[in-house]
């Protein structure tokens, strides 16, 4: 006989309190803290539990008894359904001040070392419009919401793009708007599914792996490149035809793309770094621009998703890697340092602070990406790179260190997993008289400045928001040596 579920209380009129991690808010019921997605610090709500642990459990506001003072109107007509941008209804300014609190409680409370005063985060200039590349899905199952379901809505098109929601790898939720990016991504997505409405085109299945269309990738750069790249699933020659017809009708309807790539994905996952990248029309690349530096950008290729944020980051971490210390030991003098770039990726920062090196050796594990570090170094005239591809616990050795030289600063910029064990323990034998951590997870950060602080002591923290409306933050530390 099977056990009946236990049915959770509904909680009435709480007053959210604070900003939590992963988007959510927070309010504490005598001892059970309660996680709640969608509402902000001083919301009054009636709060449904959906989990329930020892001591904490998982809600979602069924009601909006009265609002917070805080609260502003979300400007996405998908908030609360799409999974992203779950701050909308938090003013920018707080927003800001929530992710740097959390940067501060990562620090403190997971790294346990000496800290210095936090330095003011540096919020987007824009708060909208501000990627420049954007993924959408194609689904033959579009993606339901409780409202549509009870009001038994039909649709003429279960076919959908737009992004695939929480807890769902087999639907898609229709995007109609998407404010993240310039208008060209929905006039883009648009098109293609009212072409593929048309001209009856299959949207993929991810049960049977079947289905014409299945992914769509846009860049666009401020050089006014623009890329767009579609994931086909061709296994008849009807369906190559088809391909090749909308390509033709993109081409034509489009003329500002100047890059129209595709693949033939038949794998059963998305990814496409192994297979070949065919170009239609145009180049197959496009390029991004930073200071004087021009950056080649392929479709596999890594580049910073917020272009004018990308450009303070990569700023701090040069200020950080070369500036004089008030009261640090400083580079040695008469010379150029020698630095590292841990997880270079296709070069960025590497190219962009080798003007004040001796040498920059850059490492990475993508083998694409080294080759896009290399091009480009080459098409900016810079000399003084040097680029290897393998896993960083494995090339980062003291044997490499004795032969590309000891390097008197190392900028790190590793994966949210934070660095191998190994890899610190490297660094801490080649003892650089600085450390540039940049990080896209306080939390890991943290762990790492902890084993790292027995040689090196936090000299300061910055801050920099790459994504308004989400609670994802940068971090840069700069670690001096002891």
């Amino acid at each position: 006989m099977s056990r009946k579920r236990k049915e959770l209380p509904l909680l009435e009129a709480v007053t959210i309190t604070d900003v939590a991690a992963e988007g959510k808010s927070l309010v504490r019921v005598d001892d059970l803290v309660v996680f709640v997605p969608f509402v902000i610090p001083g919301d009054v709500v009636d709060l449904q539990l959906t989990r329930k642990k020892h001591s904490y459990a998982e809600a979602e506001a069924v009601r909006l008894v009265s609002p917070s003072p805080d609260r502003i109107e979300p400007f996405c007509p998908h908030f609360g359904v799409c999974g992203g941008c779950k701050w909308q209804m938090l003013p920018y300014e707080l927003q800001l001040q929530a992710k740097q609190r959390q940067v501060m409680d990562a620090l403190t409370r997971i790294g346990k070392v000496a800290l210095p005063e936090c330095s003011p985060i540096l919020g987007s200039r824009l708060t909208q419009e501000y990627r420049n590349k954007l993924e959408f899905g194609f689904c033959n199952r579009r993606w339901l919401t409780k409202e549509q379901i009870r009001s038994g809505e039909q649709f003429e098109h279960q076919e959908s793009v737009g992004f695939h929601t929480t807890g769902s790898f087999d639907k898609i939720l229709p995007i109609e708007e998407c404010h993240l990016m310039d208008p060209i991504n929905d006039r883009l997505r648009l098109f293609i599914r009212d072409y593929a409405y048309e001209h009856r085109l299959s949207f993929y299945d991810q049960r049977e792996h079947v289905g014409l269309l299945r992914g769509m990738m846009i860049r666009t750069t401020n050089t006014g490149g623009l890329m767009l790249l579609i994931q086909f699933c061709i296994t008849t020659d009807e369906e190559q035809a088809q391909s090749q017809s909308l390509l033709e009708a993109l081409k034509v309807n489009f003329p500002e793309i100047t890059s129209l790539v595709y693949v033939n994905n038949q794998k059963w996952n998305d990814t496409f770094s192994d297979l070949p990248v065919v170009v239609y029309s145009g180049d197959d690349h496009v390029f991004l621009q930073m200071e004087d530096l021009r950056f080649k950008v392929g479709p596999k290729s890594f580049y910073q998703t917020n272009t004018e944020q990308a450009y303070i980051l990569y700023k701090v971490a040069r200020e950080f890697a070369f500036a004089p210390l008030e009261n640090g030991k400083e580079l040695p003098a008469g010379e150029l340092p020698l630095v590292y770039d841990l997880y270079t990726g296709t070069g960025t920062i590497a190219n962009f602070v080798a003007r004040k090196a001796r040498q920059v050796v850059g490492i990475e594990y993508v083998p694409e990406a080294i080759e896009d570090a290399k091009v480009n170094s080459e098409l900016n005239d810079i000399t003084n790179t040097k680029f290897f591809a393998g896993d960083m616990k494995d090339i980062l050795t003291e044997e490499f260190i004795a032969v590309h030289g000891r390097p008197d600063v190392i900028i790190t910029d590793p994966p949210r997993a934070g660095m191998h064990a190994d890899v610190v323990q490297v660094i801490l034998k080649a003892a650089p008289q600085r450390i540039v951590y940049v990080s896209c997870n306080p939390a890991t950060q943290a762990r790492d400045l902890s084993l790292l602080d027995v040689d090196y002591r936090v000299e300061r923290i910055q801050p920099v928001d790459m994504f308004p409306h989400t609670q994802h933050v940068e971090n840069v530390v700069l670690l001096v040596r002891r």
